[in-house]
């Protein structure tokens, strides 16, 4: 009987305390320690149950029943203490962080062009002042508009210039270009001049880097009538370069293949953003293309609707988004669509 005196004391001595300490913890962390000490697992009240089965067979159930009894006392009166002490810092935090409803708020984020949708409207204008108007086409194309009726058959060599996204549905791709869209301008414009560009996105399945998406806009530029000639090619297109980069910009043309164009070239720039002294843009070259370009070949012109002993013409494949970036100097074409506000908000 002694021996269970002297545990059932000694568990409300350490009650009795516990309370104490507890009312002079006045900040959380305070708090917490107290929860150590009191009831953590090195606490006193946790050994007292650990030696519990060193007690007397016939005391143990009315010690462990007083030991349970101190333990959800203390809990209670913790949480008590700890949602006081809660209630106490917020108001206190009302009290002294006034809010003055008199500031002005702040300015709500505007959304603005895409730097893709920029350029293009850019384009759009300067062939405008040239007298082309916009044409658009589907991006999801027939194989026969994306290469047949381009003068390119089936198994032709040159459809491994073009990594192609098929789809399910046998002969329908996503287009690898906007050259279909030439077929389409002319077979809905033939026998009369036309003069279009044709804008929108074109698919390539590309090992992406600096200068290749395997998804961007293209441009194409046509102009059928007659007595068209390469010198009113290069002129539209050098008078292209100086609109959009200014007189002082260079441009050379290099002699080039595409099966719907003959003869074919390709025209480059000046890398603006290295000066011409090799960047990762240009890949080291000074140079960068911007365009495919040539005269319709015959059996385009004759797949369009038109008499090539009568009408002859030109096309241009144009990349807007390495065109904008020669005019800002972005130096990744990745940048334009990984929706980084960051480099958004430039432009």
């Amino acid at each position: 009987m002694e021996a269970q005196e002297n545990w059932i004391n000694k568990l409300e001595r350490l009650q009795d305390q516990a309370f104490k300490d507890l009312q002079q913890a006045h900040k959380e962390t305070e708090l917490q320690n107290w929860h150590v000490t009191y009831l953590g697992r090195s606490s006193e009240l946790m050994g007292i149950f650990s030696h519990i089965p060193q007690a007397p067979k016939e005391q143990r159930p009315l010690i462990g029943q007083k030991a349970n009894l101190v333990k959800q006392a203390l809990e209670s009166q913790y949480s008590t203490r700890l949602e006081a002490l809660k209630q106490e810092t917020l108001e206190h935090s009302l009290k002294s962080e006034k809010l003055d409803i008199t500031l002005p708020g702040r300015k709500a984020t505007r959304g603005r062009l895409h730097i893709a949708t920029q350029i293009l409207r850019e384009i759009y204008r300067i062939f405008a002042e040239m007298g082309f108007q916009i044409y658009l086409s589907p991006e999801v194309e027939t194989d026969a508009y994306n290469f047949e009726l381009l003068n390119i058959p089936a198994y032709h060599p040159a459809r491994d210039l073009w990594d192609t996204f098929y789809t399910t549905t046998p002969g329908v791709i996503m287009r690898t270009h906007t050259s279909p869209g030439q077929i389409r301008a002319m077979r809905e414009f033939a026998p009369n001049p036309v003069r279009v560009v044709l804008p929108g996105m074109v698919y390539r399945y590309e090992q992406m880097d600096a200068s290749h998406e395997i998804q961007f806009n293209q441009l194409e530029l046509l102009a059928v009538g007659e007595n068209i000639t390469f010198g009113d090619l290069r002129g539209t297109l050098e008078d292209f370069a100086h609109r959009m980069y200014g007189e002082d910009v260079q441009t050379r043309m290099r002699p080039s293949y595409f099966p719907f164009t003959e003869p074919s070239a390709e025209m480059d720039v000046q890398c603006i953003v290295c000066g011409g002294e090799g960047c990762p843009v240009c890949s080291g070259t000074g140079w960068l293309e911007i365009l495919g370009c040539g005269m319709v070949h015959p059996v385009v012109l004759k797949n369009g609707g038109y008499d090539p002993k009568i009408f002859s013409g030109f096309a241009a494949g144009l990349g807007p988004e390495r065109i904008a970036m020669l005019r800002y100097h972005i130096e990744d074409i990745r940048y334009f669509w990984s929706n980084d506000v960051r480099f958004l908000e430039q432009f």
